[in-house]
């Protein structure tokens, strides 16, 4: 959360020193030319000026760039990315690959950010204190960037979900847009660069997901899937994901893409359920930052 402060804090800072300067450059030529009548002023204007201009304005833009590639840069310095270990760029993962006593599940959220159900789920997530990891739409993140930014503040992981979550088989070019402009707004809109990746309807085969393996994101499917988008009642929602629940999985669910509401009323439900049958809730980073761990006292192990 501090991390966060940070971010808005730079925010402010660029806004105040951009009205600063603004203000400044008007009072100096002010200054320069307090005498000059307005016909003076009409007759003066020449391409001498307007080159002038053009310069000031030019110099302000390259101002507002360093400052918003420093606060960029310290965001990153400090952690706030969702880069995973490098064993699983490229990587397809199902679940988490963890010791039977490390019961932690991790609940997913596609297709948003969405009006009024992605505020309702952050709602119960922040009652109950759990992290989530939302894979988002790069549409959805350009249409509502105050929800997009709510996610990150309350210290949820955001990811890639293409831009138009598109199922058809697309050409090279088609696919590296859907991948590469949603990471792109993400961070133009959060200031975090994610490493993970969620192929729409879990489609592997038409192009999108061959364009995120070559570009080392890590590929995140699940392991329960709540079928919530077939909008199944609340007691059918809930038992399709605890028939496949295990440790080290991974939960689909919907916060957008249409009527979520069963999604909001079960939810709840699935936390109380999963709690009470001692499981702890983590993002897809935390899993794999575990997974990652447990491999490495394996390897030291033989």
């Amino acid at each position: 959360m501090e991390h966060n402060k940070s971010f808005f804090w730079h925010q402010g800072i660029l806004i105040t020193l951009l009205c600063l300067t603004g203000t400044i450059g008007i009072g100096f030529m002010m200054l320069v030319k307090p005498n000059i009548s307005d016909a003076q002023n009409r007759h003066d204007i020449s391409s001498n000026d307007i080159a002038t201009n053009l310069g000031t304005q030019q110099r302000i833009e390259a101002f507002k760039a360093t400052i918003l590639a420093s606060w960029q840069q310290e965001a990153q310095a400090k952690g706030i990315t969702t880069d995973v270990p490098s064993r699983f760029q490229g990587e397809t993962i199902k679940a988490a690959t963890l010791p039977p006593d490390q019961k932690v599940i991790a609940l997913t959220f596609d297709d948003g950010p969405w009006p009024k159900s992605t505020a309702l789920i952050l709602n119960i997530l922040k009652k109950n204190n759990i992290k989530g990891t939302f894979f988002v739409l790069g549409q959805n993140v350009k249409n509502y960037p105050d929800l997009t930014k709510r996610i990150v503040a309350e210290g949820h992981t955001i990811a890639n979900h293409t831009w138009y979550h598109w199922y058809h088989k697309m050409n090279p070019q088609t696919a590296a847009y859907e991948v590469a402009n949603t990471s792109d707004i993400i961070f133009k809109t959060t200031g975090i660069k994610t490493g993970l990746f969620r192929p729409p309807g879990g489609i592997m085969n038409n192009g999108v997901a061959a364009y995120a393996r070559s570009n080392k994101y890590a590929i995140i499917m699940w392991s329960s899937d709540s079928t919530d988008y077939s909008r199944p009642g609340v007691p059918r929602l809930v038992n399709n994901i605890f028939r496949s629940a295990k440790p080290g999985g991974i939960v689909l669910m919907h916060d957008g893409g249409g009527d979520r509401s069963h999604t909001v009323k079960a939810l709840p439900e699935v936390i109380n359920k999963f709690r009470k049958q001692g499981y702890e809730f983590v993002t897809i980073p935390e899993m794999l930052e575990m997974q990652d761990k447990h491999q490495q006292l394996l390897a030291k192990k033989k």
